[in-house]
């Protein structure tokens, strides 16, 4: 007999089996490490809830989840790095004021965007970046801040409406997208741009939990369960990645990238076959 787990957003059950349970309570928890690390936990957490949920849920509800599932790894992997690492208040603040406004808006219009749109314009964007850091060997190895006052409070705005936005609309990938525009435009080191992007990504996933929920499209009870293993998983990435460095998280940023850029391209070819 299927293992049901009732939508408290909604009237009808969603039944998954206890093997489906536990691949997706795995695959939180691989998510919410590589998300810890450098961003992009999404691309494994996301297509699992999409392949594992009844083909009956809908998209806001897989979206909802996941944001309920992620925030929890975001948040123990942020307070994790807040610990020993410290980034600028005049920095992150617009950045996270940008980035709920930008996520907010982006879930609330989610709906009403065909995906096909908007993955080919991704894919361009993420071999974009990935070549600009592979080409690009000394980025982000060096904490070499270049911007301050007025200059960098409107880059980090633009960074966080933007990505912010994304992350409302479609989501994986959104991390890594924090990550390496924080690295590139503000002089950020690799592990000093990724504290920076779990506090912009936490903000994110909140806006996006309150956007969904507030529509009755989070499956609570299942998201609760792949919250655990994503904050699990989330607060062990993030240990590694402060004992590792900046070259660790560059390596695992191109590894990310390059899975990313396989997945969208996939995509957008099965769209035009």
């Amino acid at each position: 007999m299927p293992f049901s787990l009732a939508s408290a957003a909604s009237s009808s059950a969603v039944g998954v089996s206890v093997w489906v349970l536990a691949a997706l309570v795995l695959a939180a928890f691989v998510a919410g490490w590589v998300d810890s690390v450098v961003g992009g936990g999404g691309l494994i957490q996301l297509p699992a809830l999409v392949i594992g949920l009844p083909a009956d849920a809908s998209t806001p509800e897989i979206l909802g989840t996941n944001k309920l599932s992620s925030v929890a790894g975001t948040l123990v992997a942020t307070a994790t790095y807040l610990r020993r690492i410290r980034v600028p208040v005049a920095m992150v603040a617009p950045l996270v004021v940008a980035a709920f406004a930008g996520s907010a808006a982006g879930s609330s219009v989610a709906r009403f965007i065909p995906k096909e749109l908007l993955t080919p314009l991704v894919l361009v964007a993420v071999v974009a970046v990935g070549a600009y850091t592979w080409f690009k060997p000394s980025l982000g190895r060096v904490h070499e801040e270049r911007h301050s006052g007025w200059s960098r409070a409107w880059r980090s705005a633009l960074i966080g409406v933007v990505v912010g936005f994304y992350d409302g609309i479609l989501g994986p990938g959104t991390g890594s997208f924090f990550v390496i525009a924080i690295v590139a435009f503000l002089g950020f080191g690799f592990l000093q741009g990724t504290v920076a992007a779990k506090i912009a990504n936490l903000t994110t996933n909140l806006a996006s939990i309150l956007v969904f929920g507030v529509h009755g499209e989070v499956l609570w009870i299942l998201g609760g369960c792949m919250a655990l293993a994503n904050l699990t998983g989330g607060f062990l990435g993030a240990r590694m990645a402060m004992n590792r460095g900046n070259e660790f998280i560059r390596t695992v940023f191109l590894m990310v990238i390059a899975i990313l850029a396989v997945r969208l391209a996939w995509d957008t070819a099965a769209q035009w076959l």
